[in-house]
């Protein structure tokens, strides 16, 4: 049966697409060669798609028969900071074999810039023998989903697209005006994917400050997060970021000095991203050595102590677990001789260098027994009040309890 639409990618990107989609009427089919990965959707909301005309399908041959396909494969940094593409790569060819003239192909997936008309539109010319721009469309849009936001969702937050010529972005700007009150054009390719590059790097930057001046308040004895809580009261010139752990989610901070030879810039690269990447990237390794510290005040040494870790996840009430910091916390936990377990009640099981880490099933009972109780992601469920009382020792690392209750990051 044709579908208007096809997603190709049914993680973290294409399910809540999939699920705006089928909300706007539109017949739409999703394509994974795996099974879906979104862990934010529930699955009474999967089985309300599908009850409304949602079809899954592992069968590349139904891409050749739909108006418009976005591609939402997932993108992450390598080992050497460079981007990973072969997933983007992969589903552009799937794609290419299937694709017939006057299709709208969009990119969604996290990209640099030069993605979509460097690396995927030769995919698609190759694999297709057509030409973008003159006998399918080609454009790019960043997503701006967050996870979670009871305010913003796909419907009324704005969405950047931008095409390789003026009638490719027309015919994405035509597709998203059905899901979203605002769409706003891009002068080109290129600009729609930096859009994405600086609100991610935005996010990275002012995070690395905030969490520099935990560290900072903390040797001051200054409550930061009082002097937040005063800032935000500002009406212009500030924004509020809170520090944490580490930076988790699946937006992908790039730092231009880090981009393919061929698109990378001739001048500096940006210092202040690659600067802020590496402060993050401290902050497990800071959490680490509050703990011993205060495990240390209270007569006790990180080696044997039981360690309770709540909340693993990277974004409060929430499954997903990209780039949680909560992994490297515990691995470094391990490092000490501690002896860890967790708390969760969105992760069902949790593993750290492939051991299986002890899930805690009493919370209080839990905290009670812990030496140290971390608090590491905030879900809605934690009365910190009472977990204070309970724990012997609690560390918040995302200043979530009440002023003198838990020593907080």
């Amino acid at each position: 049966m044709p579908a208007d639409l096809a997603v190709i990618g049914l993680g973290h990107l294409g399910l809540p697409l999939a699920q705006a989609a089928v909300a706007a009427g539109i017949e739409t089919v999703g394509y994974d060669s795996g099974p879906a990965t979104d862990s934010t959707l529930t699955a009474a909301e999967i089985r309300r798609m599908s009850a409304a005309g949602f079809r899954v399908t592992t069968n590349p041959a139904e891409l050749g028969r739909v108006r418009t396909a976005v591609i939402c494969a997932p993108t992450q940094l390598g080992a050497d900071r460079a981007l990973d593409l072969s997933a983007v790569g992969e589903a552009g060819r799937t794609l290419a074999a299937r694709l017939r003239p006057h299709t709208t192909v969009i990119l969604e997936s996290a990209a640099h810039p030069g993605v979509t008309e460097d690396y995927l539109r030769p995919v698609l010319e190759a694999g297709s023998g057509l030409r973008a721009g003159r006998d399918f469309h080609l454009a790019y849009s960043p997503s701006r989903l967050d996870p979670g936001n009871r305010t913003h969702g796909i419907s009324n937050t704005p969405r950047v697209i931008g095409g390789l010529t003026p009638a490719c972005t027309e015919s994405a700007h035509a597709f998203y005006a059905r899901l979203t009150e605002k769409v706003v054009r891009a002068r080109g390719l290129r600009e729609a994917e930096t859009v994405q590059l600086l609100e991610t790097n935005y996010r990275h930057v002012n995070i690395a400050l905030m969490n520099e001046m935990a560290v900072l308040c903390h040797d001051l004895g200054v409550d930061l997060w009082d002097v937040i809580r005063c800032a935000e009261t500002k009406p212009y010139g500030f924004q509020a970021f809170r520090p944490g752990p580490g930076v988790g989610g699946h937006g992908v901070p790039l730092d231009p000095n880090y981009l393919p030879h061929t698109t990378r810039t001739p001048g500096h690269p940006l210092r202040m991203v690659g600067l802020a990447q590496e402060i993050n990237n401290r902050m497990p390794q800071y959490v680490i050595q509050r703990s011993a510290t205060l495990l240390n005040e209270h007569g006790k040494s990180a080696r044997g102590a039981r360690v309770l870790l709540l909340g693993v996840t990277y974004k409060p009430d929430l499954a997903d677990q990209e780039g949680s910091p909560a992994r490297e916390v515990a691995s470094r936990l391990l490092d000490l001789g501690a002896l860890i377990s967790y708390h969760d009640p969105y992760i069902a099981g949790w593993r750290v260098r492939d051991q299986p880490v002890p899930r805690a099933d009493s919370l209080y009972e839990a905290a009670a027994n812990a030496d140290l109780t971390i608090l590491l992601q905030h879900h809605r469920t934690y009365d910190l009040q009472g977990l204070a009382v309970k724990a012997q020792l609690l560390l918040d690392t995302r200043g979530a309890s009440p002023a003198g209750a838990a020593h907080r990051l």
